[in-house]
């Protein structure tokens, strides 16, 4: 099922555009995984999709409804965004940054409601950071840190997550930490989750729905294993690779060895 969806959608920076009539849909109850190479556009779709940029030209519809002819706090209690590399004020406290979630919920009095110290303490339990309420986020390591900045998108109670890069920066270690936990939230909660990632064989593994993006155009979406081919990899990220089936999980792997012929094009 679809439930968001964007229709000939262009947007820019100043004169320059860097999508051009695009129209995806993303499905609902699925993590979807955007790819590209850098500069492809990845995240200037995902912060159109999330309402940070404005389209030149195009839609996007949530419900049928654009998300522009909604008001902010009504967007911001269907979806929530969390960008690269966010950055909390020195001193913040977890349960703080994590109270920032309810803002779409609160009167202009601003004070918290029982409910709202409820699914604060919820979204605590579920990202295993209810041990951190009383520590500054930046004394936490970076996994713990992420984890943090997931809480309080979970607080908002939206439908559907947006994640720009969400393990830039992190070992391979806090990279599983915090995928793993998007994976729980999706079968666990129901989110419909959207995120830009880098590294492939993360997105083969934990998506169930692909979208390789060039030059601001969609060039293969799917099932993983219908995108990560050796055609698609050839164009979209200049490569060759081979492709090979992960024992544990099924889902294909790339295992690049040369660039290809597009390489110097993209």
């Amino acid at each position: 099922m679809i439930t968001m969806r964007t229709e000939a959608l262009d947007v820019a920076y100043e004169e320059r555009i860097i999508v051009r009539n695009l129209n995806l849909g993303i499905p609902t109850g699925k993590i979807t995984a955007l790819v590209g190479a850098n500069g492809s556009g990845k995240s200037t779709i995902l912060k159109a999709m999330a309402r940070l940029m404005k389209p030149s030209a195009g839609t996007v519809l949530l419900d049928g409804k654009s998300i522009h002819a909604q008001s902010t706090k009504e967007i911001a209690k269907q979806l929530a965004i969390l960008p690269q590399n966010p950055t909390a004020p020195e001193g913040l406290t977890v349960s703080e940054l994590i109270s920032y979630g309810r803002f779409p919920y609160q009167s202009r009095f601003g004070s918290l409601t029982k409910l709202d110290r409820e699914v604060i303490h919820w979204a605590m339990q579920v990202t295993g950071m209810r041990e951190f309420e009383g520590r500054p986020v930046d004394q936490l390591s970076g996994g713990q840190r992420q984890r943090a900045w997931i809480a309080m998108a979970l607080a908002q109670n939206t439908r559907f997550l947006f994640l720009d890069e969400p393990t830039t920066f992190l070992d391979m270690a806090h990279q599983l930490e915090v995928l793993q936990l998007l994976q729980k939230l999706n079968r666990e909660e129901g989110r419909t989750i959207v995120m830009v990632v880098h590294d492939l064989n993360h997105a083969t593994r934990y998506a169930h729905h692909m979208i390789a993006i060039k030059k601001g155009s969609v060039i293969s979406e799917g099932r993983t294993e219908d995108v990560v081919t050796e055609d698609v990899l050839q164009e979209v990220f200049g490569i060759r690779a081979d492709i090979i089936k992960d024992p544990r999980t099924g889902v294909p792997l790339c295992l690049p060895y040369a660039l290809g012929d597009s390489a110097l094009t993209i």
